[in-house]
């Protein structure tokens, strides 16, 4: 059994390797490791001496640890090696790769791999991604942890294990990680977009095709414009309108609108002809207006309604709608006539009507008006959504506050606000 313990891949680098008359036959430039049934196990060490690679077997291994690293065979039975693409080797497709860990919703790097014996092999367990790593690699980790013990504390060890890592290639350029959907799904969406925008488009494009369909759609109303029409944009379009159709129409509107014309015209041919059509009247509006703003998806009764049939209703019609502050009243055409307050219907009496308790004088602006104003006017009366009326009154749809902070204010602002 050549291997004892554990050890990182770190501390055996240009370490010399014997013959069994213990001639250095060339020293660890790297570590090829082969596809195990749950972990990869290493298969050969990649050896070099006088600028030349060489091949060694791991089976022709006689002792492998970190003091010594001795061989059964000889320098003349050595064969030269060739760089593969095919090969996964440890330092040159594993170490500074990029990897998302799910735990602390973070892009992280690959400093070190760990590797541990199991029935006489050695098989890569885990990947260091924290300054321990780091340190070792640098040959400074002793050092390291002395400074620590002065402030009594330990240098921590950050390691996430390979079995929830996935090489997405035989030469890596990523990894990423097989985490459950769900522990995915519970992240906040704004911290999915974080990961995503901490790697390329390419990299945050794979990302970003393994969440499901509820958690895309979250996690794309959260990313920047020009990141959301290049993931949308290389998407297969039955995928993407998945998404799309998950989205609310504003969110969505907003998206279409900055893909190329092709494309979402192809997203909106897939999609229900309801949702389809609900974004498209959305994307009929001006970008920088209170119709561009809105969203067409609200809680709106006849005014006849009883109080006790209205929150019956609404407890269902709540579930689809994603800005609930009023019910609104709207008469046999659609126009407008008043809105009630959450509060004032749970206080009301139960037989009482909503023509009888809806509030009619309310502030409204139609499609045109300058998404400035409308911030102006949320602001000033304190409103939370801020009803788009056409100029016959026709009720068309809502700009809700947290809309308009999203378009007014800076990015970082923004990021404060949704972290809240």
């Amino acid at each position: 059994m050549p291997f004892f313990g554990e050890l990182f891949v770190s501390e055996i680098l240009k370490k010399p390797v014997l013959d069994p008359k213990g001639e250095e036959l060339g020293k660890v430039r790297d570590v090829v490791v082969v596809r195990g049934e749950l972990f990869p196990k290493v298969s050969a060490l990649i050896l070099e001496k006088k600028k030349k690679a060489f091949h060694l077997q791991w089976t022709d291994l006689n002792i492998f640890n970190k003091k010594i690293i001795s061989s059964i065979t000889y320098s003349d039975h050595l064969q030269t090696y060739t760089y593969s693409e095919t090969d996964l080797l440890i330092v040159r497709d594993i170490f500074d790769k990029q990897i998302v860990d799910a735990n602390g919703a973070r892009v992280v790097r690959v400093n070190d791999v760990k590797l541990e014996g199991h029935n006489s092999e050695a098989i890569l367990v885990a990947v260091d991604v924290g300054m321990r790593g780091i340190m070792r690699r640098l040959g400074v980790e002793r050092g390291g942890e002395d400074m620590m013990r002065l402030f009594r504390r330990r240098l921590p060890y950050n390691l996430i294990s390979w079995n929830y890592i996935q090489p997405l290639e035989p030469r890596l350029t990523r990894l990423s990680l097989t985490v459950p959907r769900q522990m995915v799904a519970e992240l906040h969406p704004a911290d999915i977009a974080d990961i995503i925008s901490q790697v390329s488009h390419k990299e945050g494009a794979t990302f970003f095709k393994g969440l499901d369909v509820e958690t895309a759609a979250e996690a794309l109303s959260e990313l920047e414009p020009d990141v959301q029409a290049a993931i949308i944009t290389g998407m297969d379009t039955e995928k993407a309108a998945d998404i799309i159709e998950e989205m609310h129409p504003d969110e969505a509107a907003d998206v279409l609108s900055d893909l190329p014309v092709d494309k979402a015209k192809e997203i909106l041919e897939s999609m229900e002809k309801e949702e389809a059509e609900d974004i498209q009247e959305l994307l009929s509006h001006e970008e920088d207006t209170a119709g561009g703003l809105m969203t067409n998806e609200f809680v709106a009764y006849s005014p006849d309604t009883i109080v006790r049939n209205a929150i019956e209703q609404f407890r269902k019609d709540a579930e689809e709608v994603e800005t609930v502050y009023y019910i609104y009243v709207v008469d046999n055409e659609e126009k407008l006539l008043g809105v009630v307050s959450l509060r004032e219907l749970l206080l009301a009496d139960l037989e009482a009507h909503l023509s009888d308790i809806m509030e009619t004088k309310i502030k409204m602006v139609t499609p045109d008006v300058d998404e400035v104003e409308v911030a102006e006017i949320i602001s000033k009366y304190n409103l939370v959504a801020l009803p788009v009326v056409d100029t016959e009154g026709f009720f068309l749809g809502i700009v809700a506050v947290d809309d308009v902070i999203d378009r007014i204010l800076p990015p970082a602002a923004k990021r404060k606000r949704r972290k809240l």
